[in-house]
């Protein structure tokens, strides 16, 4: 069996168990998120939107990227290896976001689960299958976190040093979509794993292509320099 498939399959399992685990506790979890002081999910309201994949590529997100892409490219030597550095660089961002924009919507589709606004109605478990057109039956996973998950967990992967603090900043991010009354705690966990692996698995690729990425002793992708 392949490293990135049996990695894929891991990570699967660990968010198949993690999001069965909070399951049980989504709508006590999300009503009391919800109920926090005003001044907090002022707060969360303000920060949330840093989330979106729109912020992610158009944003300031991308223009986060570009900066980390310059510095490496200027501490390149040659303009070969200049250039080699910045469009690798460039495409392993695009295939960990585009990637996990893909499928957290193919996913949003399939499953049509009701937001959290809905609670009342039908409760913090209902799938309208193949619903997931409507805003509102578009709960699962959290779209949001799967952006910031792409996008720091992309960073973590690049500069392992400062991994918890990529993560931290992507589970701050998945944390507001439960207290703006978005998305239940299960969504968002959802997300950030699904970020978090087209983060790896795209490593996985380009190590495979001596690109950006090698295999350490134990067959993961560690950057290069």
């Amino acid at each position: 069996m392949s490293r990135p498939f049996s990695s894929s399959l891991w990570l699967l399992l660990a968010t198949m168990l993690l999001v069965a685990a909070l399951l049980p506790f989504d709508g006590t979890l999300s009503q009391r998120a919800q109920a926090l002081p005003e001044g907090i999910v002022a707060f969360n309201t303000r920060i949330t939107d840093f989330g979106t994949f729109a912020w992610m590529i158009y944003g300031s997100g991308s223009i986060v990227i570009i900066a980390y892409i310059a510095s490496r490219v200027a501490s390149s030597d040659s303009f070969s290896s200049k250039s080699k550095t910045a469009w690798r660089l460039a495409l392993y961002f695009l295939v960990t976001i585009g990637s996990a924009s893909t499928l957290v919507h193919l996913a949003k589709l399939i499953f049509g689960r009701a937001r959290p606004e809905l609670f009342a109605d039908y409760g913090a478990h209902s799938l309208t299958w193949f619903a997931g057109h409507e805003w509102v039956y578009q709960s699962f996973p959290s779209g949001h976190s799967a952006a910031v998950g792409s996008f720091f967990s992309a960073f973590s992967m690049l500069v392992p040093r400062l991994r918890i603090l990529f993560l931290l900043g992507a589970l701050t991010i998945g944390v507001t979509r439960v207290v703006v009354g978005a998305h239940y705690p299960s969504d968002v966990a959802a997300g950030l794993l699904l970020g978090l692996w087209a983060a790896i698995m795209a490593a996985f690729v380009f190590a495979a292509r001596n690109w950006l990425f090698r295999h350490d002793e134990k067959g993961w992708p560690r950057p290069k320099s």
